[in-house]
Order: C-alpha cells, then sequence, then structure tokens
C-alpha cells in the first residue's frame, strides 16, 4: 500500500511540474497584455472544453480536458477560435499595434527561458549525475553485426563518428551512440585508434522491426562499451557452479580468457562461446595477485527460463559502466547545450535523409513518464530538475517557429503588418489558423498513441530469479 501511495505522490509531481510550466509560458502572455492594454478573454490551461472556469474581473480562468498545452485567448490578436473556442465578447474590439502584438507573443517563450535560467542556477549549485559512460572504447562487437563485418574490434577506441568528434560512449550528443542514431544516409563513418594507429572504418547499420503502435528503433552497428569485468557474486546454486568449482570469488577481475585482452563483459561472453564445449583459460586479477585459472561452461540443467548456452555461473559487479557523479555545468553551459539539442533534433528530424522521425519525438505522456522514471532514480530530482532547464528551453524555441498557431507566427504577422500597413485578411487567417491547428492536434495524437504504446509490456520472460541454478555433473 505504501508503495502505492509513492506512486501516486510521484504521479501527482509530475502532473504539477507540467501544469506549471505551461502555467509560467501562459503566465507570459498574460502579463504583457495587461502591461500592453491588450483585452484578455480567457486563461486557459490545457485545451478543449473547461472542466473548471471562474470568472474574474472580467476574465474566464479554467482547466481544459484536452491535457495538450494551454492559451491566453486575445481577441485582438490574430483569430484562434478554432482551438481556443468562441471569444465570449463578441462586441468589436480596437484594433492594436504591431508592435503590441510581437511583445505579448513573444512574453511567452521569454518566460520559458527564464525559467530555464532559474533552473540552471539551481543546478549550476547542487549539480546533476553526469549520466554518461565516460569512454569511448568499444568492449564488445557482436557477431555478425554491421561493425564486426567492417572490420572493427574490441579495444579500438573510437575517435570520431560521421566526421565529429565523440567525447563519451553514451549520455550526450557528443557521444558515439547519440552520432550513430543521428546518422543521415546509410553508412556510418568511424575513425578509430588501435594499437597507436589510426583507422577509419565504414559500416552499415541495422533498425530492429517492431510493432506498429510502437516508434521505430533507432540505427545500431553492434558494439557495446568497454566495462568492468569484476565478478559481482556467484550465481546461487543447488550444487558447483564452474565458476564455484575453479574458485572464481566475488570481487575478481577478469583480464583475459584464452590468450585474448578482454574489455567489457559482453567480450568474455563471446570468447566463452567461441571456445564451444572446450574449457577456457582465465587470467584473473585477485587484489595484486595474478591468477590463471581452466574452466569448463556448462548449460544449466535449470531453470528452464535460461538459454542453451555454456555458462559459468557469475554476475558482474564492479562499479557501473554509467558514471553518476555530480557536475556543476554553468548555466550558459546548460542553455547552450540545450539549444544544440533542439537544433540538431530539428535538424535530423526535417532531413530526408535521417532515419530519425516525428514518431521519436515524445508527447505529454512521454514527457510524463520520463519525469516519473527519473524522479524513481537515486537523486533523482536532481536529474528532473536539469530536464527542467532542457524541456522549458524547447519549450521557449519551439513557439519562436514561424508556424501558425505558435508564438512566432503571431510575430511573423506582426513584422508583415508593419511592412504593410494593414493587417492579413480575418478570413482567409483564420481558415489557415484552423488547419494548423488540426494537424497539431493530430500530430499530439499520433505521438501519444507512441507514448502508450511504447509503455505496453512486450512480454515474455517469466523468469524467476530466486530459483537456484542446477548444473550437470562435468566429469559425467
Amino acid at each position: 500500500m505504501g508503495e502505492f501511495f509513492y506512486s501516486a505522490l510521484l504521479i501527482f509531481v509530475v502532473v504539477m511540474l507540467f501544469n506549471f510550466i505551461i502555467f509560467w509560458h501562459e503566465l507570459g502572455h498574460f502579463l504583457a497584455a495587461r502591461w500592453r492594454g491588450v483585452k484578455v478573454d480567457r486563461f486557459q490551461i490545457w485545451f478543449g472544453k473547461p472542466i473548471w472556469k471562474k470568472t474574474i474581473n472580467g476574465v474566464q480562468y479554467g482547466l481544459g480536458w484536452l491535457p495538450f498545452g494551454g492559451f491566453v485567448a486575445l481577441p485582438q490578436m490574430a483569430p484562434m477560435e478554432s482551438i481556443e473556442g468562441e471569444n465570449r465578447d463578441r462586441e468589436p474590439l480596437p484594433k492594436i499595434k504591431p508592435i503590441d502584438k510581437m511583445i505579448v507573443a513573444f512574453a511567452g517563450p521569454l518566460f520559458s527561458l527564464i525559467l530555464a535560467l532559474l533552473a540552471s542556477l539551481l543546478v549550476w549549485n547542487v549539480g546533476k549525475p553526469l549520466d554518461a559512460i565516460e569512454t569511448t572504447v568499444i568492449g564488445a562487437v557482436m557477431k555478425n553485426e554491421p561493425a564486426e563485418k567492417a572490420g572493427m574490434k574490441a579495444g579500438d577506441k573510437i575517435l570520431k563518428v560521421n566526421g565529429e568528434p565523440v567525447k563519451w560512449f553514451a549520455g550526450d550528443f557528443d557521444a558515439v551512440t547519440e552520432r550513430i542514431m543521428f546518422t543521415e544516409g546509410d553508412k556510418v563513418h568511424f575513425e578509430v585508434e588501435r594499437d597507436g594507429e589510426i583507422l577509419e572504418f565504414t559500416s552499415s547499420f541495422e533498425i530492429e522491426e517492431r510493432s506498429w503502435f510502437r516508434r521505430r528503433a533507432l540505427p545500431r552497428v553492434g558494439i557495446a562499451a568497454q566495462t568492468p569485468t569484476i565478478i559481482g557474486r556467484l550465481i546461487p546454486s543447488e550444487n558447483m557452479s564452474p565458476a564455484e568449482r575453479a574458485g572464481l570469488k566475488p570481487g575478481d577481475e577478469i583480464l583475459e580468457v584464452n590468450s585474448v585482452k578482454v574489455y567489457g563483459y559482453h567480450q568474455v561472453g563471446q570468447l566463452i562461446e567461441a571456445n564451444g564445449d572446450q574449457a577456457s583459460t582465465f587470467k584473473v586479477k585477485r587484489g595484486e595477485e595474478i591468477l590463471e585459472k581452466t574452466i569448463l561452461p556448462l548449460v544449466p540443467i535449470s531453470p528452464k527460463w535460461t538459454t542453451e548456452k555454456a555458462m559459468i555461473g557469475i554476475q558482474w559487479g564492479g562499479p557501473d559502466r554509467v558514471s553518476t557523479q555530480l557536475v556543476y555545468p554553468s548555466p550558459l553551459e546548460q542553455i547552450t547545450r540545450s539549444a544544440k539539442m533542439m537544433y540538431r533534433t530539428l535538424k535530423v528530424v526535417a532531413s530526408p535523409s535521417s532515419n530519425v522521425g516525428i514518431d521519436q519525438l515524445a508527447g505529454p505522456v512521454g514527457i510524463g513518464k520520463m519525469k516519473y522514471q527519473l524522479l524513481q532514480t537515486e537523486q533523482g530530482w536532481l536529474r528532473v530538475l536539469f530536464f527542467f532547464v532542457f524541456f522549458n528551453m524547447n519549450l521557449a524555441i519551439l513557439n519562436m517557429l514561424p508556424f501558425p498557431v505558435l508564438d512566432g507566427s503571431h510575430i511573423t504577422l506582426a513584422i508583415g503588418e508593419m511592412i504593410k500597413g494593414s493587417p492579413p485578411k480575418g478570413k482567409v487567417l483564420e481558415v489557415v489558423q484552423t488547419f494548423f491547428a488540426l494537424t497539431l492536434i493530430t500530430f499530439m495524437l499520433f505521438i501519444t498513441t507512441k507514448d502508450i504504446g511504447d509503455s505496453v509490456p512486450t512480454g515474455g520472460g517469466g523468469e524467476s530469479k530466486n530459483e537456484k541454478y542446477v548444473w550437470p555433473d562435468p566429469a559425467g
């Protein structure tokens, strides 16, 4: 019961954060309209017919039923009744100056930027987990996958992907994984260092097939990052596992398998599998001592959910490959990074040669799920605080785009009015606004179906991790 209330509390926090971001953005429009003497008809969070409303000093405040944003109804601006509903006051209103329209439209993105800056100051002081894999060394190359066919090997240090330098393996837009995902065209180009020599490889990539209701998978070439090869524990067994028979212990670090230096636990499994049903020789570091162990991997008799691959009966431990040390980026660094990520995302989504589409973007459900998952992690509130910076920067940038319905379109129309000397025809503008409003709603519904589809369990598994292993007798 306690876990249920904790989950409910987290969901409540996520919903309130999302609503506050919308409220703050719309508050910018509201205050600017009041300052410039522009008529405010309604101030509503979320779209659709209000499920709650109250009129104060001539302004109707409300909460809509469709959780896709919010608005301040301004009858003297460009017509937005297609998504905001009809204005309550049908009396003709005096025209307002283009500069007033520009100020009111710009105030929303400005308030989002201010909120991002305030959050960035907090992050600068309290820090955020790095959440990156601090290496560009390949820990394993998957068998028969594109990277192996291209000639790449475990131990290669990746210097550049598609001509761009990389700093991490994953966790940042300057990381190996992210640069592969953002590849345009059908080839990925790598520059690597191997034994002091600089080599170049060109690899194809694969995209995993998924059900129609899920997001498309992103490109992968079949490489894994270098990982610690320290034994965390021996798998509980009813009889002695191969590792236990050989005398391996938790804390042992595997250095070599069959005289091949290992760079990650994926590679250890590959080397064991490549040796077939023969015993493998392990070079192990225990404290300051170097040991050599001969181990015959076996296929466990039970539990039945295990694969048919031979195993030695260990689970990996040691430091997590994803670094969670606290870093303290400056506000400028945070804002710049968020803006760059937004620019690269829009660029790759718009590119006809990229493998990233609009279905990879997240809607309200996906964003809410992400915040909920972040809050469940250790130091989760620090991650949410940094995401707060990123999200508000995105909101500010997106709303400045010159597309109908967005704030940028009001600014564009106001500039056109200043040049032409008269506003665009109301009927034509209303048709354009309605078309783009319906397009936006359709887009948001489409993204929401992907958010929900990705949350549907895939099934399978059914394994019991408390079930003890039973190993065959190696002498038999």
